[in-house]
C-alpha cells in the first residue's frame, strides 16, 4: 500500500510542452509512471513523448480517466493551472513550480476548500521535488533510482535532504512506502500534519521520517498533532541550525524571525512530543533504521 499515488494512478503533466516538463516526463514514464496526456492551452492535438496534448484539464480528465497532476508552468501562471486542475476533476496535483507569488498561493488556498471544510483536492507544493510511491509511480523531480520500496514513509521540506534520506537508507537495505515533498514555499498546500494523518492511516507505513527546516510554523503544529494523533514512531532532523536569525536559507518560508521558527526552537518542540531527534543529516537514516530495530 502507498499514499497519495501507486501504479495505477493516471497521470496528467500541465505545462508538458515546456523543455523541463518534457525532461522528467520522459523520466517518469521510464521509471513506469502511468502517465496518460498533458496540459497546454493553444496546443491541443498534438503529441508530446508520445502522449497527447490537451488544451485544457477538463478535455484531458475527459479523454484520459486522469485522476493526477503535475504541475511545471511557470510561476506567473502557476496558480490559475493549480485551481483549474480541481475545477477539471483532478483529485491529487503536485506542483514543482517555485516562485508563485504568494497572493496567489492565498488565492489558492481559499479556492481548494468548498464550504464548510470539504477539500476540493489534494495539493502538494509549490516548490517541492514531488511525491514518489518506490516501485509503483513517481511524480515530481527526484531521482527514483535512490528509493527502495519499504516500510519508511518520509515527509519532507526539502527535495534534496529527501533524496538524502532515501539513498542513506538504500545504503542501509531499509526501503520507503512513500516519500512526499511538500515544499519550501511560506504558504504551500499539504501541511506535516495533514501527511503525517495519511502515514498513520497506512498499513504499509511503520515509521516516519520528518525532514524540517527553519522557518514557520509547521513542526511545532506536526508535534501537537503527533501527541494525540500518531502512534508510530517519528524520526525528524531539522535542517538550519547554524543559520543565523533573520537570514533566509534556501526556501523562502526558511527564515527565522520570531520564537519557535529556530532550528533549536523546533527540536526543543519536537522532542518534547516524543519525536526522536536526528541531530545532523548524515545520521538521519541510521537514526531510522534503528527505529525500526532493522539489522544490516
Amino acid at each position: 500500500m502507498s499514499i497519495l499515488i501507486d501504479g495505477q494512478t493516471r497521470v496528467l503533466v500541465q505545462g508538458i510542452t515546456g523543455k523541463l516538463a518534457q525532461f522528467h516526463t520522459r523520466r517518469m514514464q521510464l521509471y513506469g509512471t502511468n502517465v496518460v496526456g498533458g496540459v497546454a492551452p493553444g496546443r491541443g492535438g498534438e503529441s508530446v513523448e508520445g502522449l497527447p496534448v490537451f488544451d485544457t484539464v477538463k478535455a484531458a480528465v475527459a479523454e484520459t480517466g486522469a485522476t493526477a497532476s503535475l504541475v511545471f508552468v511557470p510561476p506567473p501562471f502557476a496558480a490559475d493551472s493549480i485551481m483549474e486542475a480541481a475545477d477539471g476533476g483532478i483529485s491529487y496535483c503536485v506542483c514543482i513550480t517555485d516562485g508563485i507569488p504568494a497572493q496567489d498561493m492565498i488565492a489558492v488556498k481559499r479556492y481548494m476548500w468548498r464550504y464548510p471544510r470539504e477539500r476540493r483536492m489534494i495539493l502538494t507544493g509549490p516548490n517541492c521535488a514531488g511525491t514518489i510511491s518506490p516501485g509503483k509511480a513517481l511524480m515530481g523531480i527526484m531521482p527514483g533510482e535512490v528509493y527502495l520500496p519499504g516500510p519508511v514513509g518520509i515527509i519532507s521540506r526539502s527535495g534534496t535532504l529527501s533524496y538524502e534520506t532515501a539513498a542513506q537508507l538504500k545504503a542501509l537495505g531499509v526501503g520507503v512506502s512513500t516519500s512526499v515533498g511538500i515544499g519550501g514555499d511560506q504558504i504551500n498546500g499539504s501541511s506535516f500534519r495533514d501527511v503525517l494523518g495519511w502515514f498513520e492511516q497506512d498499513d504499509d507505513t511503520e515509521v516516519i521520517a520528518m525532514i524540517g527546516e527553519i522557518g514557520g510554523p509547521q513542526e511545532a503544529e506536526a508535534a501537537e498533532f503527533i501527541k494525540g494523533h500518531v502512534s508510530k514512531p517519528v524520526i525528524a532532523h531539522v535542517a538550519g541550525q547554524t543559520v543565523p536569525h533573520g537570514r533566509a536559507f534556501g526556501h523562502a518560508g526558511a527564515i527565522a524571525v520570531s520564537r519557535g521558527d529556530s532550528a533549536a526552537d523546533k527540536i526543543e518542540i519536537l522532542s518534547e512530543a516524543g519525536v526522536i531527534i536526528a541531530e545532523s543529516a548524515i545520521e538521519i537514516g541510521q537514526t531510522i533504521a534503528d527505529a525500526l530495530g532493522h539489522q544490516p
